[in-house]
């Protein structure tokens, strides 16, 4: 193993004690190790994160994301080899620009649910498990990697809440839901228990094999769901995405705040809690200037400035 490898393994292991997770870093990182192996360098240099960062024909945006990886492991190994040339923050001309996510309407979100109500049962519970797993993502926010982890006993039925553990940058918080929302996750919690009498995971949610979801799994129903209902963004959005479900919580809820009267620059820390972020700044990615809102928020500055 070289020095420079060993290196790499240390920073990943660093970062991800810290909560991290680095998934495609750690990948991105081992296939540049690759790269400064097969010319027997054992020095990061800027020339050659550059060449890595363009090889195999990468897009802009995908050679831009290589740098920054590059970039941040190079400022953490500097400190132990002095030789490390730390690639400078302007080196890609490439700017990341947000495109607008698919804000969905109650209308689809209600056909996306009987959608996901008409899939084949298998043993009785697929269909169950998608519409309300997909009928909690639009109804609370939550990540979708959030419902995928939670547990049979994260749904508190006293408390009417979820217990999300270890989410992103592991942290945990409690999430309030509508009565609603409660009994339809006791309604597939009691068919999900008829169905498997001994389950053989904790997991809330749970496949036809009886065992906890997996989020590739999820992505590709969704992805069918999607094309049935030829659901399309335009122009300049990408393709509507379950993501996009979390958008949509975030932009009603504001919507639902003015039309309400409330202090919204007050009540944004709440969301940004709900929401799982560590600062309102995170908030703002998912908040989409749409006609009603833009509506509102101008009534309320107009009414605002009257004397």
């Amino acid at each position: 193993m070289t020095t420079l490898r060993q290196a790499a393994e240390d920073y990943l292991s660093l970062r991800r004690a810290l909560g991290f997770k680095l998934h495609d870093v750690g990948s991105a990182l081992v296939s540049f190790l690759a790269f400064c192996e097969s010319e027997g360098a054992t020095v990061v240099t800027t020339d050659r994160a550059s060449r890595w960062a363009v090889s195999a024909d990468a897009s802009p945006t995908r050679a831009a994301w290589r740098l920054h990886v590059v970039r941040d492991f190079a400022v953490h190994h500097q400190a132990s080899d002095p030789r490390t040339e730390i690639p400078p923050k302007d080196l890609s001309s490439y700017r990341h620009h947000r495109k607008n996510p698919y804000l969905y309407s109650d209308e689809e979100v209600g056909r996306l649910l009987r959608a996901a109500q008409e899939l084949p049962p298998g043993k009785g519970l697929r269909h169950r498990t998608y519409a309300t797993l997909l009928g909690l993502l639009a109804a609370t926010g939550l990540r979708v990697g959030e419902a995928l982890a939670l547990d049979g006993a994260d749904v508190d039925g006293q408390a009417v809440m979820l217990v999300v553990r270890q989410s992103k940058f592991r942290k945990s918080r409690l999430v309030p839901i509508h009565p609603s929302t409660l009994d339809r996750l006791q309604q597939y919690q009691q068919e999900r228990d008829r169905i498997y009498p001994a389950p053989k995971t904790s997991a809330f949610f749970v496949s036809e094999r009886g065992r906890r979801l997996p989020y590739g799994t999820v992505q590709g129903v969704f992805r069918r769901l999607r094309e049935q209902l030829c659901l399309r963004g335009s122009s300049t959005s990408r393709r509507p995405r379950i993501h996009d479900l979390r958008h949509r919580f975030a932009v009603n809820t504001l919507i639902r705040w003015y039309r309400e009267g409330a202090d919204v620059e007050r009540c944004l820390p709440r969301l940004s809690t709900y929401l799982g972020h560590g600062r309102c700044e995170h908030t703002y990615w998912y908040l989409t200037a749409v006609p009603e809102l833009l509506c509102l928020a101008t009534e309320r500055l107009e009414q605002r400035s009257q004397p």
